[in-house]
C-alpha cells in the first residue's frame, strides 16, 4: 500500500551502515483477525510469522500497529500453546522503527531535511501499547527547516481501528473529522505518524472534504537527507 515507507526505512538502515533483510513472507501478522476476535484463524497466519523470523537479529516494525501486534499481542494469542516460548522471544527482538533509532542505536539526527511545518498523530498502538511519546518527536526536532506544531488532539484516535472503520463507519468519520479539525487548526502543511494506517484514514477524510491537509511518514521525512 505504501512502498515509500518500505524503501524509506531501508535507505536509512543501509545508510547508517547496518544490514536488511526482507523476508518473502509472510505478508500479514494477523491482527485483522485477531483484533475480529478471530484467535484461531489468527494463529494460522502468525504462527507463519514466527517462523519465518525466528532467526532474525532484530524485527524493525514501521508501524506501532503491527510491532504491538508481535510485541504484545502474540504473547497473549499463544499464551498456553506450544508456540508462548516461540513468541516471547520474538516480542523480546521487537522494535517500532523511532523506538529502535532513538532507544537502541541512540540516532536521533539522520541530516534530513524537510523545509515544512508539521503537526504530529500519535497511534493507538504505538502509544499506548509500546509507549513510544518521545522517540519520534527528538527525531523530528533534528530535521532541518522542519517546524512541528502540536495538535490538541495529538494522542486521540483517528478511528480508523481497521476492521472497527468498515463495522462502524459513521463513528470511524466522525473521530477522523475531530483529527482533521484539531490538525487544522494548527495551520500546518503535514500530519506526520509512525503508522500508514492512521494516515490512510485522515488523507481520505481530508482529501474526501477537500481539506488542504497532506499525510507522510515519519520515515519518509527522515530519509530525505
Amino acid at each position: 500500500m505504501y512502498p515509500k515507507v518500505g524503501i524509506s526505512l531501508v535507505t536509512i538502515f543501509e545508510k547508517l551502515g547496518h544490514q536488511v533483510v526482507i523476508a518473502d513472507a509472510p505478508a500479514c501478522c494477523g491482527q485483522p483477525a485477531f483484533n475480529s476476535g478471530y484467535w484461531d484463524e489468527a494463529r494460522l497466519v502468525a504462527v507463519k510469522v514466527l517462523e519465518h523470523l525466528k532467526d532474525a537479529e532484530v524485527i524493525v516494525i514501521p508501524s506501532g500497529s503491527c510491532g504491538a501486534m508481535l510485541k504484545v499481542f502474540y504473547q497473549e494469542l499463544f499464551t498456553g500453546t506450544e508456540h508462548e516460548a516461540a513468541a516471547a522471544e520474538l516480542a523480546s527482538k521487537v522494535h517500532e522503527f523511532s523506538s529502535f533509532l532513538v532507544n537502541q542505536l541512540g540516532v536521533t539526527d539522520l541530516g534530513a531535511e524537510f523545509p515544512h511545518t508539521v503537526t504530529f498523530h500519535d497511534g493507538c498502538h504505538g502509544l499506548r501499547e509500546l509507549g513510544n511519546k518521545l522517540p519520534p518527536r527528538q527525531l523530528l526536532a533534528n530535521v532541518r527547516g522542519l517546524e512541528l506544531v502540536e495538535m490538541d488532539a495529538a494522542e486521540t484516535c483517528c478511528g480508523f481501528g481497521g476492521t472497527f472503520s468498515a463495522k462502524f463507519p459513521a463513528i470511524s468519520t466522525a473521530m477522523a473529522e475531530v483529527k482533521c479539525a484539531s490538525a487544522l487548526d494548527t495551520k500546518t502543511e503535514y500530519i506526520v505518524s509512525c503508522d500508514s494506517s492512521c494516515l490512510m484514514q485522515i488523507q481520505g477524510l481530508a482529501s474526501r472534504q477537500g481539506q488542504p491537509l497532506k499525510t507522510i511518514h515519519l520515515a519518509e521525512i527522515l530519509a530525505r537527507a
